[in-house]
């Protein structure tokens, strides 16, 4: 039995850690809060591991370091992101731990076709270079020995407990208890997503593959579907009545945007949902047989969540569209 640490309690974090758990692993999940998945193979540990050292103390003989840590602010990002990504890397450099790095797909910039795993690195902004300067930073020391890395790109998740996300609190409960669903940008645009599952599956098994090691790889995902068609199928498979979408163009982005800085900041990405941004993931399902869940499952079980859990409080975005 060895040890895994997973830094961040959030949908994949925590997915992961259970995967690990039940697999006979000894766990131990790093989150501020202390904050872990209950199962006799988690340790929850309260930490903050943007403090310089304080990761080391929980890292010392773990034979994988996860990184699924992710600020969930946009605004917070510029502040957040560098110190705790330096962390991680150096925890893992000091204890010979195998860096696995949840990551998605900003550091693209925007799309021109199908992205894969050898699109250069074009960030359309700040926080695209955040992601892309954690991988190369990541890379660099993969390359030059100094630890062993590897990266998962997953596209936008859905999924239990994913909530900030184009399939999360602000389509998903919605369209299910009948109500409009809101989504930014155009609603007739394929786009990719991924089952959250699936990524942590992809980083598990990715971590633990030495022939994976030294790049990133795509998490096996299902074909793109418009916005529109994603809640469709959704409703479809749970049962709900056909959905009714608001669709929120740039002209609300930007009246909700003088108020909300998180929604501001959005704009920065606005092209993953303003055009088509489709992930190919052939290459991780080509080599290590990786499939997606099947999405009919994926998506009843993402309803059979949101159905036990309490509606979250209604987005400030979703306030000023009704007023509008």
């Amino acid at each position: 039995m060895s040890t895994h640490v997973v830094v961040g309690a959030g949908p994949v974090g925590s997915a992961t850690a259970l995967l690990l758990a039940q697999a006979g692993e000894h766990v131990r999940v790093v989150s501020r809060r202390g904050r872990a998945p209950r199962h006799p193979g988690v340790e929850a540990v309260a930490a903050d591991a943007a403090v310089p050292g304080e990761l080391d103390r929980h890292t010392a003989g773990a034979a994988v370091l996860y990184n699924c840590a992710n600020p969930s602010a946009y605004q917070h990002w510029a502040a957040q992101w560098p110190p705790l990504a330096a962390a991680v890397l150096a925890a893992a450099e000091r204890h010979g731990a195998v860096l696995a790095t949840v990551s998605n797909l900003y550091g693209y910039g925007r799309a021109t076709g199908p992205l894969t795993e050898d699109t250069p690195l074009a960030p359309a902004g700040a926080k695209g270079r955040l992601r892309a300067d954690m991988w190369l930073a990541a890379e660099s020391a993969h390359r030059t020995g100094r630890l062993r890395a590897v990266e998962v790109r997953s596209a936008d998740h859905f999924g239990p407990r994913v909530t900030e996300s184009a399939a999360g609190k602000m389509l998903v409960p919605r369209v299910l208890a009948g109500r409009p669903g809101v989504v930014l940008g155009r609603t007739d645009r394929p786009h990719s997503y991924t089952y959250v599952l699936d990524t942590a599956r992809a980083l598990v098994r990715l971590a633990a593959e030495e022939s994976a090691w030294g790049r990133p790889w795509h998490v096996p995902s299902h074909p793109p579907l418009t916005q529109r068609e994603f809640a469709g199928r959704l409703c479809a498979v749970a049962g709900a009545r056909r959905p009714r979408l608001i669709a929120v163009g740039r002209g609300v982005r930007r009246v909700a945007g003088l108020r909300n800085p998180r929604i501001r900041e959005f704009e920065e990405v606005a092209h993953q949902v303003e055009g088509a941004f489709v992930m190919d993931s052939s290459a991780c399902t080509q080599r290590f047989g990786l499939l997606p869940t099947p999405l009919d499952e994926a998506l009843h079980a993402t309803a059979a969540w949101w159905r036990a859990t309490p509606t979250p409080d209604p987005d400030p975005l979703v306030r000023l569209e009704a007023r509008t």
